[in-house]
C-alpha cells in the first residue's frame, strides 16, 4: 500500500513489493509515471519522443502528437519496462511485437527511464511500518530484519533500474554508483496503552509510536517556508474537544525532551520534518510511554479552522496535567523551527511551573590542553552566535582543547541542586544549524549524519545530533553564565568578554536581549526580545522575573561569573571569524581567569 504528497512518497509495509513485477503493477509506480509524463509535457521536453508510441488518442488508437496525460497508455509502458527487466529489445520484438516502435528508440528510451528515474529520486522516500505486526520489536533480531526490509526495498530498485539500463544498452556498465534510490528513512512504528486523561485525548489513541527509525544520509529536504515567524500564544480553551483526527493520517514522535516526555503528533503531509526530529531529540522507548501520562504534547498539521486566525498556539490543561500545542496544517508552517520551537517553549512553560529558569542558548563543558576546564553557558536568540561559538570551539579543537561536551546547543534550563549549586540540563540530542555559519567544510564532513534542509536557500539549514542523552541530563555545574552579544564591535573599549559585578546590571542585559537579525525569523535590524528567549519566558513573564532574579543571585552568591560575550555574528564578514575570534578569548580566559 501506498500514500502520496506533493513532495514526498510513503511506501506502506511489511508487505512490500518484493519483484520487478510488483513494482510495475503498484498504484504508486502508475502514478508516478503519470506525474512524470505530465511533467515532461508541461516542460515539452525531448524525452517525450521516446514514448510516442505509447500515445493514444481520445478513440483509442494508437496516435502521434501532444496530448493530455490520461491519453497515454501507461500501463503498456510499464509491462515494456519490466519486460526490459529480462529481456533485450531483440528477444522482446520477437514476442511481443506490438512493442517494435518503441523498442526502434531503444537509445531515447534509455534516456527516458534515467529521467524517470532520477524524477523518481527527487522525491522524499520514506517506508512505514505500522501494521501492528512486529510489536515495536526490542530485540537486536527485531531491529535487523525491519533493516533488512528497507534494504531490500533499495536493492530492488537498484536492481530494476541496472537491468533496464544494461538491457537497452544490450551491455554491463563500467562503473556503479550506488546512488540512494528506496526509502530514504525506514519508520517502525506501533501502538502503545497510554495514560489517557480525558475524552478529547481519546483520538489520539489510535495514533501509533514511531518506535525505530532507519536513517540513509545524507537526506535533503526542501520545505516550502525558510524561517518562522510570530509567538506561540497561550488560548484559554482546548482545541483538542473540536477537533476530529484520522489516525491512518498521523504518526506520533515520542520525545524525551530534557528528562520531560513529550508526544510529538504530526499529519503525514509535513512527515520530512517529523522524521527529522529523529536527529533532534531522543526517541522514547516502549517502557517509557505504556501507561504514562506525557508532560507536554504537540499537534503539529490540525485543521486551521480549528485554530482561528492563531495558527500556533498552546493551552495549559491543568487538570490532565498537560501543556498541549497545536500548529494549524498550512504551508506557512513548513519550516522545521515550528516543530522545535513549539516543543521547546512547552518545555520552558513547564520549567518555570517547576521552579527551573529555562535558557535560550548554548552550554558545553569546555577542557583545555592546559588542564584548565569550565562549563559555560551562552544564552542567545537566534543568530546571536551560540551554535556558531560551539563549532569555533570544535574548529579550534585540535590546538586548544582536549575535550568539548556539548550540554545543550539551543536550549535547557538551570536547576539549584540540595546543595545550593546551579546546574544546566539540556532538552536536544542535535542541533539545527545555518549552513552559512560553518566553517568551510563542516557540512560536507558531517554528511553521513545529516538532514539538510533547502540546502540551495538563504537560512539553509542541517539537523545534526551533536550528543548523547545521557551527558544532556546528567546536569553540570555552570562556572561561566554569558550573553552572546552579536552586534557590538570589539574595541578597546567592547572586549570580547565582559563581566558584570551585580545582579540588575546583568538582568538589565539579559532581559533587553538585543541582538542583529540573521534572517532566520521574520525580523530585521537590530531587535530586542526578553530574556533572548520568546519561547516561555514572555508567556510567563512575572513568574521569570522572579526566578532569574533568584537564580543569578544565587550564581553570583556561589562564585558563577556573569556576562557578555561579544560574538560579532551579526557584523558583516565576521560571520565565521567573529565566533572563532570569540572562542579564542573564551580559551584564555578559561586558562588565565581574566
Amino acid at each position: 500500500m501506498t500514500e502520496w504528497e506533493q513532495h514526498h512518497v510513503i511506501v506502506l509495509g511489511p508487505n512490500i513489493c518484493e519483484t520487478a513485477s510488483d513494482i510495475f503493477k503498484s498504484p504508486i509506480f502508475h502514478r508516478i509515471l503519470a506525474s512524470f509524463i505530465e511533467d515532461l509535457e508541461q516542460h515539452q521536453a525531448p524525452e517525450l519522443e521516446a514514448i510516442k508510441p505509447f500515445l493514444r488518442t481520445p478513440a483509442g488508437k494508437q496516435g502521434s502528437g501532444a496530448g493530455a496525460s490520461n491519453l497515454w497508455d501507461k500501463e503498456a509502458l510499464a509491462d515494456l519496462l519490466l519486460l526490459l527487466t529480462e529481456y533485450r529489445p531483440d528477444e522482446i520484438s520477437k514476442r511481443y511485437p506490438a512493442f517494435n516502435p518503441a523498442l526502434a528508440r531503444k537509445t531515447m528510451l534509455y534516456d527516458f527511464v534515467e529521467k524517470l528515474y532520477n524524477y523518481w529520486r527527487k522525491y522524499a522516500r520514506f517506508l512505514i511500518v505500522d501494521d501492528g505486526c512486529h510489536q515495536a520489536g526490542e530485540t537486536a533480531s527485531d531491529h535487523h530484519k525491519f533493516i533488512e526490509l528497507n534494504e531490500r526495498f533499495t536493492n530492488l530498485v537498484l536492481e530494476i533500474y541496472r537491468k533496464i539500463g544494461a538491457n537497452l544498452m544490450e551491455k554491463l556498465p563500467r562503473v556503479y554508483r550506488q546512488l540512494p534510490c528506496g526509502a530514504g528513512a525506514g519508520i517502525l512504528a506501533d501502538k502503545i496503552a497510554w495514560d489517557i486523561p480525558g475524552e478529547e485525548y481519546r483520538q489520539l489513541q489510535a495514533i501509533p509510536f514511531i518506535q525505530l527509525v532507519v536513517i540513509e544520509p545524507p537526506l535533503v529536504y526542501y520545505p516550502k517556508r525558510n524561517y518562522r515567524k510570530g509567538m506561540f500564544m497561550p488560548v484559554s480553551h482546548n482545541p483538542l474537544k473540536h477537533s476530529q483526527l484520522e489516525a491512518r493520517d498521523w504518526l506520533c514522535y515520542p520525545a524525551k525532551v530534557g528528562d520531560l516526555l513529550t508526544f510529538i503528533y504530526f499529519h503525514k503531509r509535513y512527515l520530512p520534518l517529523g522524521l527529522s526530529l529523529a536527529n533532534l531529540f531522543e526517541l522514547a522507548e516502549p517502557a517509557e510511554i505504556q501507561g504514562r501520562r506525557p508532560e507536554a504534547m504537540l499537534i503539529f498539521g490540525v485543521e486551521p479552522e480549528l485554530l482561528g486566525k492563531r495558527q500556533t498556539v498552546y493551552y495549559e490543561d491543568r487538570q490532565a496535567g498537560i501543556v498541549l500545542g497545536l500548529i494549524g496544517r498550512t504551508d506557512d508552517v513548513d519550516y522545521f523551527g515550528y516543530f522545535k520551537k513549539m516543543v521547546l517553549t512547552l518545555h520552558n512553560l513547564i520549567a518555570i511551573e517547576h521552579g527551573y529558569l529555562p535558557v535560550h542558548g548554548a552550554m558545553a563543558r569546555i577542557v583545555l590542553r592546559t588542564g584548565a576546564s569550565a562549563n559555560v553557558v551562552l544564552v542567545g536568540d537566534s543568530g546571536a552566535g551560540k551554535s556558531e561559538s560551539l563549532e569555533a570551539f570544535r574548529v579550534l579543537a585540535t590546538d586548544y582543547m582536549r575535550r568539548l561536551t556539548v550540554i545543550f546547543d539551543d536550549m535547557g534550563s538551570l536547576r539549584i541542586t540540595p546543595e545550593g549549586e546551579v546546574v544546566g540540563i539540556g532538552t536536544e540530542i542535535g542541533a539545527f544549524v545555518r549552513l552559512d555559519d560553518l566553517a568551510p567544510g563542516f557540512p560536507y564532513a558531517e554528511i553521513d549524519r545529516s538532514i539538510f534542509m533547502n540546502p540551495h536557500k538563504k537560512n539553509a539549514r542541517l539537523v545534526i545530533p551533536i550528543t548523547n542523552y545521557q551527558e544532556v541530563t546528567r546536569g553540570y555545574p555552570v562556572d561561566l553564565f554569558l550573553y552572546a552579544n552579536n552586534y557590538e564591535p570589539v574595541d578597546n573599549k567592547h572586549p570580547h568578554i565582559e563581566l558584570f559585578n551585580d545582579v540588575d546590571t546583568a538582568l538589565e542585559v539579559f532581559s533587553e536581549g538585543a541582538r542583529l537579525s540573521k534572517g532566520t525569523t521574520d525580523e530585521e535590524g537590530l531587535v530586542h526580545t526578553y530574556f533572548a528567549n520568546p519561547f516561555g519566558a514572555p508567556q510567563k513573564r512575572d513568574q521569570h522575573d522572579a526566578l532569574a532574579r533568584q537564580y543569578f543571585s544565587q550564581m553570583l552568591a556561589r562564585g558563577v561569573k556573569i556576562g557578555q560575550l561579544r560574538t560579532q555574528l551579526g557584523l558583516h564578514g565576521y560571520e565565521i571569524k567573529g565566533p572563532e575570534a570569540a572562542a579564542k578569548a573564551l580559551f584564555e580566559f578559561i586558562t588565565y581567569g581574566g
